[in-house]
């Protein structure tokens, strides 16, 4: 299962560091604090960016950080498969991406929600990548 770091958590939901030390000190998402830095769970991580993706906290984001090539830093949410295709949904800061590829595409990025991903958004067309 993924881990993320708080920097790391931050910048995949497009969002301050000290954001999310603030929701973590709320409990909004729960983290492990060891010897180490702070660690979030993916898939705590993925559930607070679907509670994201419905209820924005638009004076958290940093929209404006998108690329202007397209490439969005996110997280994996969910993944609905199929024997042929699979739908992956993405959250990437405050926006939610959905990619449909191959069944077989999705196992051998091993996506799951908690998946650190990048979308590479042309036209109608979303493409997953991992970092």
């Amino acid at each position: 299962m993924s881990t993320y770091r708080v920097a790391e958590a931050a910048q995949v939901l497009g969002v301050s560091d000290d954001t999310m030390r603030r929701w973590i000190d709320s409990g909004r998402v729960p983290a492990t604090r060891g010897a180490g830095p702070a660690e979030i769970a993916g898939a705590d991580l993925a559930e607070l960016a679907r509670t994201l993706a419905d209820e924005p906290d638009r004076d958290g984001t940093r929209a404006s950080a998108v690329s202007a090539r397209n490439r969005l830093a996110g997280i994996v949410v969910a993944v609905k498969k199929d024997t042929v295709m699979a739908q992956v949904d993405m959250i990437c800061g405050p926006y939610r991406l959905v990619s449909l590829l191959s069944a077989e595409a999705a196992d051998e990025l091993a996506l799951a929600p908690g998946s650190r991903v990048v979308a590479s958004v042309k036209s109608t067309n979303v493409v997953v990548e991992t970092p």
